[in-house]
């Protein structure tokens, strides 16, 4: 049986609408692809371009921080500085006082040494004048000072104080008892005695077989006999300057003083 024309034309017409809606399809299909595509891409970049950033936030932050450690670094030179300076200057004043001191030291010592000269041959003088009890130690510390006077290694300070210290022990001598053995001159030959000193006021001599005592006469510079009388006495003074017994009164020879007109 024959179809109809009209029928047929427009079968037609529904076979090419389906084939151009097919058609149209596939073409939409192709373009959501590639959209996909291109979203895709766009979220990788932008997943690439987040990563840059967190990146240069994080160089961003490590920069901030070291700035801020400079910074504080910065400061504390500043500070530092700042207390150098302070102790620059108050070093500064500190070594024009010692200049200073050391231009007052010199001037000083120029003047001080020709008295420590003086008073070093007055000591001299004084030792071989005075009653010549331990007369060979009192020489050397004398030879002592004048050796002392000499050396460039010895500061004046020191040298005036052992010069100091060389007069107390001179005073010293006045104020208090000793009892040695020694030797006297005695008819041109050495003569072994007990020496008694009672400060400056008397120098006796007692014989090691207690036969002789003797007194210095310090105006005729000799060595005077003493009457028998006086032995027993200068023995008991020896004991007591030897701390062999307890203080006690004695009877001594003493040399009038000298009356000056």
């Amino acid at each position: 049986m024959t179809e109809p024309r009209k029928f047929r034309g427009l079968r037609l017409v529904l076979v090419a609408g389906a084939i151009a809606w097919l058609m149209s399809g596939i073409a939409f299909a192709g373009d959501l692809h590639k959209a996909i595509e291109m979203i895709m891409q766009a979220n990788k970049k932008a997943s690439a371009s987040q990563k840059r950033i967190d990146k240069m936030s994080e160089d961003s932050s490590e920069l901030l921080a070291q700035y801020r450690t400079v910074l504080e670094q910065t400061e504390s030179v500043r500070a530092y500085n700042a207390q150098v300076k302070k102790l620059l200057a108050s070093q500064r004043e500190e070594i024009g006082a010692l200049e200073n001191q050391i231009e007052n030291a010199t001037a000083v010592g120029r003047e001080i040494t020709p008295l420590m000269l003086r008073m070093v041959d007055a000591f001299s003088n004084f030792v071989e004048l005075d009653v010549p009890f331990q007369i060979e130690e009192r020489r050397d510390r004398a030879a002592k000072l004048h050796g002392m006077m000499d050396r460039a290694d010895v500061a004046d300070s020191e040298k005036f104080r052992r010069i100091l210290e060389a007069y107390i022990i001179e005073v010293d001598f006045g104020r208090n008892i000793e009892a040695y053995e020694g030797t006297i001159e005695k008819n041109g030959g050495k003569l072994t005695v007990n020496f008694l000193r009672v400060g400056r006021i008397t120098f006796v001599y007692l014989t090691l077989d207690e036969s002789e005592a003797g007194v210095w006469n310090q105006e005729k510079r000799a060595w005077e006999v003493l009457p028998g009388e006086y032995r027993s006495s200068i023995k008991k003074g020896i004991r007591i300057a030897r701390k062999y017994t307890g203080s006690d009164l004695i009877r001594l020879p003493i040399s009038a003083p000298e009356v000056t007109k």
